[in-house]
C-alpha cells in the first residue's frame, strides 16, 4: 500500500519534471519564433524605409531638375524679352534720327522754295514794269481794257451766264428756305401746351370785361393774387382767358369767376370771400371725387390725405384722358389680369390705382411723376410691392409680375383707340406714317409699330446691315422721326438684325 503511493507520488513527481521541462522547450520555441517574426518585420521595414527614402530622393531630384528647368527657361524668355526690347530701342533711336533728317531736309526746302518764291515775285515785278514801258500804261489801265474788249466780244454769253446763275441760285435758295421752314414749323409747332396750361371763359358781355378788371386793375390783382393764375383779357369779343400751370388753381379761378359773374358784385372784398368759399368747395369735392374711386374699387383703409391727393387726378389730364378715370381703369384691368395669371390681385388693384399718383403734384414738386408717385405711397406705409408699380410701368423690363401687369394696363388704358385725343383714324394714319418712315431707309426688311406707336420695331437685312450699321440705323431712324412726326411722349426704335443659316438634308 505503502510502496504503491510512493510509485504513484514518483510518477507524478515524474510527470511534473517532464511537463515542465516540456512547456519551457515549447515556451523556448515560441519565443525564438517570436524574435524571428519580430527581426523579418524590422528587416522589411528597414527595406521599405530605405525604398521610400530613394523614392523620396529621386522625386527630389526630378523636382529640383524641373525647377532648374524652369528657371532656363525663363532666363531664355527674358533675355529674349531683354534682346526685343534692345532692337526696338534701337529701331526707335534710328527712327528718331531719321525724322531729325527729315525735319533737317524739309526745312532747307522751305527755305530753298522761300528764296524761289523771293527771285519769282522780283522777276514779276521787273517784267511787269518792262511790260509798263513797252505798251506804255500801267497795269491798272490794262487790265481795264482787257476787260472791256472781253465784254465787247463776250458780252451777250456773259449775259446770258449771269442770268443762268441768278437763276439757279434762286431755286437752290428757295428750296433751302423751303427746307428750314419745314424744319422751324416741325420743330417749334404749337404743343399741347397751350391747351393744357389756359381755359377761356365765356362771358355775357364785353361789358363785364371792365368789372372784371376794376379801378385801377385792382379787381383782376386781387383775383390773379388769391387764386394763382394769370387772368388774360385782351380784345376777343364775350371771352377772357384762365392761364396756370396747375389744373386746380385754373378751376378755382374759373368757379370763382362764374360765381363772382352771377353774383354781380365784384370788388377786391367780394372776390376774397368767394375765393375761399371755392377753395371749401373744391376741396370737399377733390374728397369726394377720391371716395368715390375707392369705392368703386372696393379699397378701404385709404388715408384722408391719400385720399385727397388721389381726388387731385380729376383735375389732371394727359393728352386729353382725365387722370382719375384713367387710373381707374388701369386698377381693373390689372385686377382682371391678375386673377386669370394668379398673381396678387391687392397689389395689382391699389398698384394700378395709384400707379400715377405722382401726376397729382408734378406740376408743383420737381422731379419725374413715377419717382413722387413713389416717395408718396412710401410717406403713406405702403410695401414695396405697391410703392415699385409707381415705377415699374416706366421701365423696360419690370421686375415683378404685378409689375409687368400694371405696365400691360397702362398701355392698353393710355394706348387704345380713342383713349385719348387721337381719334381711330388719325390713330391708324399715324401708325403708318411712322411704319414708312422707317421703312423707307435701305436695308430695313419689315417695320411694326407696337404698343400704340410707342415702340418701333425694325426687323432689318443682316447680309446688307452689320451691327455697327444697325446702331448707326437706329439713330438715324429716331432723328428723322423727331423732325418729321408729331407725336406724344417718346417712342423706342429698336432694330433687329437676326442671321439664319439654313440648309436642307435631302
Amino acid at each position: 500500500m505503502s510502496f504503491s503511493l510512493l510509485i504513484g507520488i514518483g510518477g507524478l513527481a515524474a510527470g511534473l519534471v517532464i511537463g515542465y521541462f516540456l512547456r519551457r522547450l515549447i515556451v523556448t520555441k515560441k519565443i525564438a519564433t517570436a524574435e524571428h517574426h519580430a527581426e523579418e518585420i524590422i528587416r522589411e521595414a528597414k527595406t521599405k524605409e530605405q525604398t521610400l527614402h530613394l523614392d523620396a530622393q529621386k522625386k527630389a531630384i526630378a523636382v529640383i531638375e524641373s525647377a532648374k528647368d524652369e528657371e532656363k527657361q525663363r532666363r531664355r524668355e527674358i533675355k529674349e524679352e531683354q534682346e526685343k526690347l534692345i532692337k526696338r530701342e534701337e529701331l526707335f533711336e534710328q527712327r528718331m534720327v531719321d525724322l531729325e533728317k527729315r525735319l533737317e531736309k524739309h526745312e532747307e526746302e522751305k527755305q530753298h522754295i522761300e528764296q524761289i518764291r523771293e527771285k519769282v515775285t522780283e522777276l514779276a515785278g521787273k517784267y511787269s514794269k518792262e511790260l509798263e514801258k513797252v505798251a506804255k500804261m500801267k497795269s491798272e489801265e490794262a487790265k481795264e481794257l482787257l476787260m472791256k474788249e472781253v465784254e465787247k466780244q463776250y458780252g451777250e454769253e456773259l449775259s446770258s451766264r449771269m442770268v443762268k446763275l441768278e437763276k439757279t441760285n434762286e431755286e437752290a435758295l428757295e428750296r433751302k428756305a423751303h427746307e428750314i421752314l419745314a424744319v422751324a414749323v416741325q420743330r417749334c409747332s404749337v404743343s399741347h401746351n397751350s391747351e393744357i396750361t389756359s381755359s377761356i371763359i365765356d362771358i355775357p358781355s364785353d361789358e363785364m370785361k371792365g368789372r372784371i378788371i376794376g379801378k385801377e386793375g385792382r379787381n383782376i390783382k386781387t383775383l390773379e393774387k388769391l387764386t394763382g393764375v394769370e387772368v388774360i383779357i385782351d380784345e376777343t369779343p364775350n371771352m377772357i382767358t384762365i392761364s396756370s400751370f396747375s389744373p386746380i388753381r385754373r378751376h378755382l379761378a374759373i368757379r370763382s369767376l362764374e360765381k363772382l359773374m352771377k353774383d354781380g358784385r365784384i370788388q377786391p372784398a367780394r372776390i376774397e370771400e368767394t375765393v375761399e368759399q371755392t377753395k371749401k368747395e373744391i376741396a370737399i369735392d377733390i374728397k369726394k371725387s377720391g371716395e368715390d374711386a375707392l369705392y368703386e374699387l372696393g379699397i378701404m383703409g385709404v388715408d384722408p390725405k391719400l385720399v385727397q391727393i388721389l381726388g387731385r387726378l380729376k383735375f389732371r389730364t394727359s393728352y386729353g384722358q382725365n387722370q382719375l378715370l384713367h387710373s381707374i381703369e388701369v386698377a381693373k384691368i390689372a385686377t382682371t389680369l391678375a386673377e386669370d395669371l394668379g398673381a396678387d390681385v391687392t397689389v395689382c388693384k391699389k398698384g394700378g390705382l395709384f400707379h400715377d399718383i405722382g401726376k397729382a403734384v408734378d406740376q408743383e414738386m420737381q422731379g419725374s411723376h413715377p419717382q413722387i408717385g413713389y416717395d408718396i405711397l412710401k410717406k403713406f406705409g405702403y410695401p414695396e410691392e405697391i410703392c415699385y408699380q409707381a415705377i415699374s410701368h416706366h421701365e423696360d423690363h419690370p421686375k415683378t409680375l404685378e409689375g409687368i401687369i400694371v405696365k400691360v394696363a397702362d398701355s392698353i388704358s393710355g394706348g387704345r383707340p380713342g383713349a385719348r385725343r387721337d381719334n381711330a383714324e388719325q390713330y391708324v394714319q399715324r401708325l403708318e406714317e411712322l411704319e414708312n418712315l422707317a421703312t423707307s431707309f435701305s436695308g430695313v426688311q419689315k417695320v411694326y409699330a407696337v404698343q400704340a406707336g410707342r415702340d418701333l420695331r425694325v426687323f432689318v437685312t443682316p447680309e446688307e446691315i452689320d451691327d455697327l450699321s444697325a446702331f448707326k440705323l437706329a439713330k438715324e431712324i429716331a432723328e428723322k422721326i423727331e423732325n418729321n412726326l408729331k407725336y406724344s411722349g417718346e417712342i423706342k426704335v429698336s432694330v433687329i438684325r437676326e442671321t439664319r443659316a439654313i440648309e436642307y438634308a435631302r
